[in-house]
Formats: C-alpha cells, sequence, structure tokens
C-alpha cells in the first residue's frame, strides 16, 4: 500500500503578501447557510443566565473568548460570577476543577482547538478523572471557521471519545443549544459540548416540531425507505435539507439525530438500521477518523447488524483555509455534496 503524504520537501513556500488576507475576512467567518429558518442570538448564553438565576453554584469561566463563545451574555448578567482567565486553557479548566470541588458547577469556555489540544491532560487529570461536574462549551468545532488547522477542531470528538467519564454533546442547532444546558447541568458528571456560537439556525422543530433534546438519546426527525442518515451537530439541518430535496426526486431518506456522542444511544441505532434493508449513512462535521461514524460503525458490527454502510465526514488531512461555503462543498459536507453521495451510493 503506498501512502501519500500532502507535505512536498521541493515546494516552495512564498511569504504572504501585504494586503492580500483582508477581503476574505468577512467570508472566512460568516455563519452558517442556513436558508429558510429563523435564527436566535447567543442560545448558550440565554440559555446559561436563564438557569442560573435560580442555581447560584453556576460559574462561567472563559480563556479570553467570552464574546466569541457567547459567555459575555453570561458576564453581563451576572458579573461576581464570571471569571476572565486570560490566553491559559490548562489554567482554566483546572480552576474549574477546584470550583468543582467546592460545590460550584463551573462552565468553561474556548475554542474546541484549544480545549482538545493544548488542556487535554488537563482535563483528563483534574476533571474526568475525578468525575467533576465541569462542563467545557466550546465554539469553533470541526468545519465551522476558514482559519485553517490552527482553529479547526477536526479531530475532538476523537480526542475526547476515548477519555472515561466525559459526555459529549455535539448540539443541531439553537433549540439542541438551548435544551441541553439545563441537562447538562443536571449531569452529575463532566461534560464536552461542541458550540454553535452567534446567530444559530432554528432548524429542528420545523421538520419535527414535538421535538425536546434528551441527553444520551438519539431522535428520528424524519421516516424514509431508501436510506438512514443519522447526524449530529450541523450536519443533522443538512441531512434534513437533502432528505427534502431528494424526495422531490423520489427517494426517500430516513435522518435520525444524535445529539449526544458519548455514550452513544445504540439501542435506537440498532433498531433504525435493522429496520429493512436500507442504505446507512452517517454524517458529521468531524474527521472519518474517530468520530461518530466509527462509533455507529462499531456498534453495528458488535451487534451483528450489517446494513451497507457510508460515511460522510472530512477527510484524515488538514483543511485549507477560505470560505465556508466553499470548503463544505469541497470537503463533502455541503448539503450539495450530500446529495450527490447518498444519490451515487443508492
Amino acid at each position: 500500500m503506498t501512502i501519500q503524504h500532502r507535505y512536498d520537501p521541493h515546494r516552495k513556500y512564498e511569504p504572504r503578501q501585504p494586503g492580500t488576507g483582508g477581503a476574505k475576512t468577512s467570508a472566512m467567518i460568516a455563519s452558517l447557510a442556513a436558508e429558510g429558518y429563523d435564527s436566535v442570538s447567543a442560545p448558550f448564553g440565554h440559555a446559561l443566565v436563564d438557569t442560573a438565576r435560580n442555581d447560584p453554584r453556576i460559574v462561567g469561566l472563559t480563556a479570553d473568548l467570552a464574546k466569541y463563545t457567547d459567555l459575555h451574555v453570561f458576564a453581563e448578567a451576572f458579573p461576581d460570577r464570571f471569571y476572565q482567565m486570560g490566553m491559559a486553557e490548562q489554567v482554566m479548566v483546572s480552576a474549574a476543577a477546584g470550583m468543582a470541588r467546592e460545590g460550584f458547577v463551573p462552565f468553561a469556555t474556548t475554542y474546541a482547538v484549544f480545549a482538545s489540544r493544548r488542556a487535554y491532560d488537563f482535563i483528563a487529570m483534574a476533571i474526568a478523572e475525578e468525575y467533576l461536574p465541569v462542563k467545557i462549551v466550546c465554539a469553533l468545532p470541526g468545519l465551522t471557521t476558514g482559519y485553517g488547522p490552527s482553529h479547526q477542531a477536526t479531530e475532538d470528538l476523537a480526542i475526547f471519545r476515548g477519555l472515561p467519564n466525559l459526555t459529549i454533546v455535539d448540539p443541531c442547532d439553537a433549540i439542541d443549544v438551548a435544551e441541553a444546558v439545563p441537562a447538562i447541568i443536571d449531569h452529575p458528571g463532566p461534560v464536552y459540548m461542541r458550540l454553535l456560537r452567534g446567530k444559530v439556525p432554528s432548524v429542528l422543530r420545523q421538520h419535527c416540531p414535538h421535538y425536546k433534546f434528551e441527553l444520551g438519546k438519539a431522535k428520528l426527525l424524519r421516516d424514509g425507505g431508501d436510506a438512514l442518515v443519522i447526524s449530529s451537530g450541523f450536519m443533522t439541518m443538512r441531512a434534513l435539507d437533502a432528505a427534502v430535496q431528494m424526495e422531490r426526486e423520489g427517494i426517500s431518506v430516513a435522518v435520525l439525530h444524535c445529539p449526544t456522542i458519548k455514550p452513544l444511544d445504540t439501542d435506537t441505532i440498532l433498531a433504525e438500521a435493522g429496520r429493512g434493508t436500507r442504505l446507512v449513512v452517517t454524517a458529521e462535521n468531524h474527521t472519518v477518523i474517530g468520530g461518530l461514524g466509527e462509533a455507529v460503525a462499531g456498534t453495528l458490527l458488535t451487534h451483528g447488524v450489517t446494513p451497507p454502510f457510508r460515511m460522510i465526514g472530512l477527510p484524515d488531512r488538514f483543511l485549507d483555509a477560505g470560505a465556508l461555503p466553499t470548503l463544505h462543498d469541497r470537503y463533502g459536507i455541503s448539503t450539495d455534496a450530500m446529495i450527490r453521495q447518498i444519490r451515487g451510493w443508492l
């Protein structure tokens, strides 16, 4: 087997020319494309404030990113319960662990790359091993920024899935984010939650009016006889949009939303994947290595459920910088790209 590397030792690296990056900035930080949906501003921050009014245990910490993780809403409401830790993620999670030992429920926010890459050992030793109720809520999960590998947390689920005692949540939209906040507070142990920040689309109830987030539960949002998409995060929005468009072509696609990555709702996944002869497709905003797709594949194989199976996710490599719509289509996680792939597999 030949392994191909992207690194070329003969490549000439040109210095960046002044003025070449500014024009792309607005496109590179644009919100996710969500045509046809209303949006909610800072659902995490507002949900945390609403819950904290009746729960004095809740405190907020951030590593110099309050505005960019929507924690500024909490800081304005409860300045005496907000801690700006500076650009020191290891210190932040260690302080959160100390607060948890004193009876508080700390919410520690930063970017997903910084929590998973910089602070992992501190989270493992100070929080997860001790089973402390620290809630680590992180913006820019997967490919939700165009600023390249330094900020694209394409492997955060793979890093954290192997950590004992840690619950992992990947919400789809503003409803999921807001309803997840009180749910993870009620959970007695540590939680890592991927965060959609800023103006977040409200998707789920438009497709499934009675949807409600439940920690550890997957929900069938729509049924279909040709394919079943098992998805998390904003890829559930893409799966729903793809299913609506493909229905016009006579292709019937079911969507099973899995907002909790760990522990996985194996009962629901096995029941849906084992029903009929549908193609089963996982869809995630994460590398195909170590995320939802491999978790579902392992679940199916170990239980003897073997439908036709495919994975939609990011490739196992460092990704380019650029505008999000372009990157999502390039790496196969846009709605159009999803439709092309499912249509081809069918």
